[in-house]
């Protein structure tokens, strides 16, 4: 089962397998109707021809109704099994024989309805269900609001005691993080999906036939939604396969599989990724590096995540090592006071290195859990900044041999293809292990998530989804792809 079809089924229940066998059945179900149809057509033909034939000469005898259908009866009572034809041949006769007085006449049609058992009968079965059923639907709705009032005081027994079973309540609560989460997604890629729905909308508004004009205007939209250039034309490649073996004609099956190969091919790059950050696996320090450009919220990254670990109830330190840009230490100490936890700082323009070494001493000293080290902002392509940064970590190294555990690179997700040049130049020069993405929440670029996974395999670690505290969130594809695909995927799954 691809992602695409995971994701279809974890947040709308339905299965793209369950929906083509529903297919399979209405179009077997419809065969089954147009071959009853055409039976029934070829019957009421042969009916025909044999009324039209007996008719001709057998006009005059149609008067003498009553001794004729005498002769017939006998006929047919002493002639059942060898001439089965002559029953249908005496079909003819009942229109002549319109009398309704007679009583031996209707008894014909009765041995020819016994003749045509399965037409006459299959009709008077259902009604007979149908009945049964209207019976049964009226019984059960009792059984339903019986078996529904039992639910509810089951959930409120469950609240109320939470000492029978204590893994329930842990359930239920693992159960609401995922809906607040959803619903933190959902809100935070509004922007960038309706962007996107927008430009697909357009895109499927102007569809016509599947040829080389549909192609160039798919690489064109999803160059434009920042999925970037070489996953553009990998996509493009491949639909020309898929279109034709879905047999995708109207703009419902070719929406739908555009999306389908968009969040299977995410789903298979990132089969071996790992996007949880990484802790320190005895009890040294945890040492998470933060690098980027100016302006990409690095500062504010740090402060978000330190109030996180001190709301768990761990021993968090930071490291002011931005001694470069004017107010940097005196923010990071702001956010310190916020989140009640200590800063280690120096003066402006001294050494970086210089501060993360006296960082590091105590952190291992006074047995802290975390340290956050909120670095200056340098171009990736300056190279006496990048050598800066690699003696940062050298220092770090040099006292935890394990350390840092983590080299988060900060983008600012509403630069959109500049994120992506900057996190291939920072991973050339720097070993980036991870990839915070913020702003997402202003930001309409959120398809530069599937390019980093797509063209450069390092994971994203923490989306910012908004300006509060909680807003930074542990990087989940499957909730990402909905909360970016969201309309695309359940208008695909009521199709």
């Amino acid at each position: 089962m691809g992602l695409f079809d995971r994701i279809k089924k974890a947040f709308t229940g339905k299965d793209s397998s369950e929906d083509k066998d529903l297919e399979k059945k209405s179009t077997v179900e419809s065969e089954k109707e147009s071959d009853q149809k055409v039976e029934s057509t070829e019957q009421t033909d042969v009916e025909q021809n044999t009324e039209e034939t007996p008719v001709e000469p057998e006009e005059p005898a149609a008067v003498e109704t009553p001794e004729e259908s005498e002769s017939t009866e006998e006929k047919a009572v002493t002639e059942p099994t060898p001439e089965p034809e002559t029953k249908p041949i005496e079909k003819p006769e009942e229109p002549a024989t319109s009398e309704p007085e007679e009583p031996e006449e209707p008894e014909q049609p009765e041995k020819l309805a016994e003749v045509e058992t399965p037409k006459t009968v299959v009709p008077e079965e259902p009604k007979e269900s149908e009945d049964s059923e209207e019976t049964v639907e009226s019984e059960t709705p009792k059984e339903d609001t019986e078996s529904a009032e039992p639910e509810q005081p089951v959930d409120v027994s469950d609240t109320e005691e939470p000492n029978e079973d204590a893994v329930e309540p842990t359930d239920t609560e693992t159960e609401a993080e995922p809906k607040d989460d959803i619903k933190e997604y959902d809100e935070g890629l509004k922007k960038s999906r309706n962007s996107f729905s927008a430009r697909f909308n357009r895109f499927l508004a102007n569809f016509r036939s599947v040829d080389e004009d549909f192609f160039d205007d798919l690489e064109e939209l999803l160059i434009e939604s920042d999925v970037g250039y070489e996953t553009a034309m990998r996509i493009s490649d491949e639909l020309r396969e898929e279109v034709k073996l879905e047999n995708a004609k109207k703009r419902s099956d070719v929406s739908n599989v555009i999306v389908q190969k968009l969040v299977d091919m995410y789903g298979e790059e990132g089969k071996e990724e790992d996007n949880s950050l990484k802790f320190s696996a005895d009890k040294t320090p945890t040492v998470f590096l933060f690098v980027g450009v100016n302006g990409a919220g690095k500062t504010t990254t740090v402060g978000k995540l330190a109030h996180r670990y001190q709301q768990q109830g761990k021993k968090v330190l930071l490291a002011a090592a931005d001694t470069f840009r004017a107010g940097a230490i005196e923010q990071l100490q702001e956010w310190g006071k916020r989140d009640g936890v200590p800063v280690q700082a120096s003066k402006a323009h001294t050494d970086p290195a210089s501060v993360v070494y006296d960082a590091v001493q105590r952190a291992i000293s006074e047995d802290f859990d975390i340290l956050l080290v909120d670095t200056a902002g340098r171009l990736q392509n300056k190279e006496g900044l990048m050598r800066e940064l690699e003696k940062i970590k050298r220092v770090i190294t040099r006292e935890l041999p394990d350390a840092p555990q983590e080299v988060l690179l900060v983008l600012d997700g509403s630069t959109g293809q500049n994120a992506l040049s900057q996190a291939k130049q920072f991973n050339e020069t720097t070993q980036v292990s991870g990839i915070v993405l913020t702003k997402l929440d202003g930001s309409s670029q959120g398809g530069i998530v599937l390019a980093i996974r797509n063209e450069l395999h390092i994971p994203v670690k923490l989306v910012g989804l908004g300006e509060q505290m909680d807003d930074l969130r542990d990087f989940d594809p499957e909730k990402f792809i909905y909360g970016l695909f969201k309309e695309l995927i359940v208008g695909a799954s009521n199709k």
